[in-house]
């Protein structure tokens, strides 16, 4: 089964980091997704670009609304996923956990759903 895990962190904690310390960080992400890509458990993973880039888009009684940023003001923002294969929930909250970012932000982790075809 497939699940996504998405993963949260405070923007101003990645731009607060020395370029050591973000170098060590990528070190550390990179190895982790080699590693779950050996082990057959990863799909894709990738970073997103600052929130200062996105646009939120909504759609209210027939009219399309654009707007900068995120959908709501809050402390951590998304800043990218990964869509791994795992056997349940228990294994990917394994995999999750063992995501760098989850030590300083939050990985949630859910099941992707599966329409009959």
């Amino acid at each position: 089964m497939n699940y996504v895990c998405l993963v949260y962190g405070e923007e101003n904690y990645l731009r607060a980091l020395s370029k050591e310390g973000l170098a060590e960080l990528d070190r550390r992400s990179v190895a982790h997704d080699k590693s779950i890509e050996k082990a057959g458990k990863l799909v894709i993973a990738q970073a997103l670009q600052s929130v200062k880039s996105s646009m939120t888009v909504r759609k209210r009684s027939g009219k399309v609304v654009v707007t900068d940023g995120p959908f709501a003001e809050t402390k951590e923002q998304l800043g990218g996923y990964y869509l791994i294969e795992a056997k349940d929930l228990d294994e990917a909250t394994k995999i999750a956990a063992r995501v760098p970012a989850a030590r300083t932000g939050t990985i949630e982790v859910r099941p992707v759903m599966v329409f009959p075809r």
